[in-house]
């Protein structure tokens, strides 16, 4: 199947400002991409070139098999930008049965049924709306027209706890119908829920693209165990992968980096009592690529690419 997204060598320079390098990518059909990085790291400069709300550089970028000026292409995507303005003095629902007539037509109750999900009161002029009421209008107006491609930046900024969870569902959904959606944000947790993949952004560069599940078995985990009878340190010495290793009497503690497995072997020799396993720790992994990103941003100035 063709790629949803094609970016080759997709590059943007403001002025002498880098905003994006070489990037390469492809998403697929029917995966949640999350588009992960500190703010001001490209993640937006990036969505705006698959949007062609502005022009590369240098390279090239195709959006479900075409140019994303294409108008037949730009009806199949759904966007909600980071920098919703919304500062009319109509209702929120006028704005989305608008809307919905502009894009061939959305079915009221598609729109009153997203309203419901995400508690919104379409009857309350946009400009008197709060942050979060905005950012609900700007997700349902993304999701209303069922597009086949949908691209959020940054979607739950202002959202309460029980939104966000309602939110990720749907993405859940849209994901098992067979649609495709890129996820930025600066937040971890909320693209790891429910992405596929995601690719880590720094200084203006893609330096990973993962797999969530391959990224599990690298986490880090932190154990403990508890034997019947004090067990030697010499037994848990030097195993692959475990580090702050600490054993005092029976119980031992240590930190697993990816599988388990010599760990679970060498305790297998010793009565277990008791394990506690913590969730794996994703965060450590990505904040070792933003900090050897940031080490390749502070070479010397003869030794980086030209800003």
């Amino acid at each position: 199947m063709t790629a949803v997204v094609q970016a080759e060598g997709l590059t943007k320079y403001y002025g002498r400002r880098r905003g994006l390098a070489d990037l390469t990518m492809e998403i697929q059909p029917g995966e949640v991409f999350g588009y992960l990085g500190p703010n001001g790291a490209g993640k937006t400069t990036t969505i705006r070139l698959l949007l062609d709300v502005i022009r590369p550089t240098s390279g090239l970028v195709r959006v479900l098999g075409g140019s994303p000026r294409e108008p037949a292409v730009r009806a199949r995507v759904g966007y909600l930008p980071g920098d919703l303005v919304l500062e009319s003095r109509d209702r929120a629902l006028d704005y989305l049965r608008f809307l919905g007539r502009v894009r061939g037509g959305v079915p009221s109750s598609r729109i009153e049924s997203l309203a419901d999900r995400f508690d919104a009161d379409l009857s309350v002029p946009m400009r008197k709306l709060s942050k979060g009421n905005r950012q609900k209008i700007g997700l349902i107006q993304a999701f209303m027209h069922e597009p086949e491609f949908v691209i959020l930046d940054e979607p739950t900024m202002g959202l309460d706890p029980l939104v966000q969870h309602e939110f990720l569902a749907l993405v859940r959904e849209v994901r098992a119908s067979g649609r495709t959606v890129l996820m930025s944000s600066h937040v971890l947790a909320e693209v790891e829920s429910v992405s596929d993949r995601v690719g880590i952004v720094r200084g203006g560069r893609l330096v990973a693209v993962e797999n969530v599940a391959a990224l599990r078995e690298k986490a880090v985990r932190r154990v403990e165990l508890h034997f019947d009878a004090p067990v030697p340190r010499a037994d848990f010495e030097g195993l692959p992968g475990v580090r702050d290793l600490r054993v005092e009497g029976a119980a031992l503690a240590c930190t697993i980096d990816g599988r388990p497995d010599a760990l679970i072997k060498a305790a297998a020799r010793h009565t277990v009592v008791h394990l506690v396993s913590a969730e794996p720790d994703l965060e450590e992994i990505f904040l070792t690529y933003y900090s050897d990103e940031e080490r390749h941003d502070e070479r010397p100035a003869d030794q980086q690419e030209p800003a």
